[in-house]
């Protein structure tokens, strides 16, 4: 497991801002490049120009817009950690989205925070990420989970589409319902992150759904038909 980076004023975080408003993205490389160990090295406006500009500048930290004219962050998110594994993406949105936040769970996003978050909690929130630690709140997760598994609409169908599942898929879906990232997926079965993606591409694949928020829903469902099958033995 890689060790925890640490960073100074030599050494600074380097960040990559993403937001489709002038404004924002001042203001908030006026914030973050106040601190004496954080360094914003580029910006952009769109999802076009941020998949040109940052694999190029390198970034620790992409502070990314959820919601863009062109597309979104959460793809904007998958794409770069694809070229750079060992990005930390913090997800930033002007609205509390539950499915956009399983969306960045799935997508490898380290963070996930609300634009009204005040200055000092964001540039944390960027310390946090740039550190390998997690900025997705374990409550606020099973929260989603609770909801989801509440939705009747959903259930009937699902429990048994799970049957056809190797058992290593069953393992990464039920990590997946735990909310842990890709990288987080593959350091704790021993796999590499590519190899992750593609039991998660099969899975959905054998599922029958497209989206990874519907295979967190089914995730959620894995322990119900084992603890009924163990409690009639």
């Amino acid at each position: 497991m890689a060790e925890a980076r640490a960073f100074t004023e030599e050494n600074p975080i380097r960040v990559f801002l993403l937001d489709d408003h002038e404004v924002v993205r001042r203001g908030l490389t006026d914030l973050l490049d106040a601190e004496p160990d954080i360094s914003v090295v580029g910006d952009a406006g769109s999802v076009e120009q941020a998949l040109v500009r940052g694999p190029a500048l390198r970034p620790h930290v992409a502070v990314l817009d959820v919601r863009l004219p062109d597309g979104d962050g959460i793809g904007v998110c998958r794409e770069l950690r694809s070229q750079m594994p060992e990005l930390a993406c913090l997800m930033l949105t002007s609205f509390d989205d539950e499915e956009a936040l399983l969306d960045a769970i799935m997508a490898g996003a380290s963070g996930y925070v609300l634009k009204q978050i005040r200055g000092s909690d964001l540039v944390s929130a960027v310390r946090t990420v740039a550190s390998g630690q997690s900025m997705l709140d374990p409550t606020t997760t099973a929260r989603l989970m609770r909801s989801l598994r509440a939705d009747p609409a959903e259930e009937p169908a699902l429990a048994p589409e799970l049957a056809g599942l190797s058992p290593r898929e069953r393992d990464i879906l039920a990590l997946i319902g735990d909310g842990l990232t890709n990288r987080e997926i593959g350091k704790r079965l021993y796999l590499s992150e590519k190899t992750v993606k593609n039991h998660i591409s099969r899975l959905l694949a054998k599922l029958g759904v497209q989206r990874r928020v519907q295979a967190a829903v089914l995730a959620s469902q894995l322990e119900n038909p084992d603890t009924a099958d163990r409690k009639s033995r």
